[in-house]
């Protein structure tokens, strides 16, 4: 079996974590959510000596999806994902970006490929589950492989609090039944990759969420306006 590796590689203003899943032996890897500084991202892999081999989005916020057209460009690889509803999202990506200060920071980008809910992502021989998880953005999807026991979630969860949705097309409730149908049963030992700030497992969450926790989930949970 592969041995693959993860590098966590804060990207833009927002600091959102662009992740390098990496196979250690054949120098090979993929970038999930490359959000900007194409450059920069660019620099980390040749350093690193690592061919990438395709980018996988979660969804297409401009800080999750803004530097993928420009690294398939100057790379020749695949932006694979989010799914096909988040593409209303990718389509005005440059001009979120000036909104905020920062012209020019990221691109517009149409994936080469869409992921539907049940679809499965492979690299270096691994298999990942791709899981359609809206509320954040109706295209959100979240990435995981069991035997790693790792889920690369997005906006969709972080430590302490879950994704906002007081964006367009966003949606509380969905988004807590993403949260308990689709991730909780991946299980408690699942460690996830929020897109901002650190790693966490979703036995965690379940006992100390307060949005999503075992113990409040069956009463009215408030609402969000956490990191993303």
């Amino acid at each position: 079996m592969a041995r693959l590796d993860l590098k966590l590689i804060p990207v833009t203003p927002f600091q959102q974590n662009c992740s390098l899943l990496y196979d250690v032996d054949t120098k090979e890897g993929v970038l999930i959510d490359p959000g900007g500084e194409a450059e920069r991202l660019k620099s980390v892999l040749e350093e690193m000596g690592i061919t990438l081999k395709a980018m996988w989005l979660t969804h297409g916020h401009l800080d999750h999806a803004g530097g993928a057209d420009e690294l398939r460009e100057t790379l020749g690889v695949e932006v694979i994902g989010p799914h096909k509803d988040d593409q209303f999202w990718m389509d005005d990506i440059g001009n979120h970006w000036a909104k905020y200060g920062h012209p020019g920071m990221g691109r517009a980008v149409v994936p080469d490929r869409y992921l539907e809910d049940g679809d499965v992502l492979e690299f270096s021989g691994v298999q990942f589950d791709v899981l359609h998880t809206p509320g954040h953005t109706p295209g959100h999807i979240v990435i995981a492989n069991q035997d790693m026991k790792i889920a690369f979630v997005g906006d969709v969860l972080f430590q302490g609090s879950i994704g906002r949705t007081d964006f367009p097309k966003g949606n509380h409730q969905q988004l807590l039944d993403s949260i308990t149908s689709k991730l909780w049963p991946l299980g408690n030992e699942m460690r996830f990759v929020p897109g901002h700030g650190p790693m966490g497992t979703f036995g965690a969450e379940r006992r100390s969420n307060p949005f999503v926790a075992d113990s409040v989930i069956g009463q009215s949970a408030p609402n969000t306006s956490g990191p993303g």
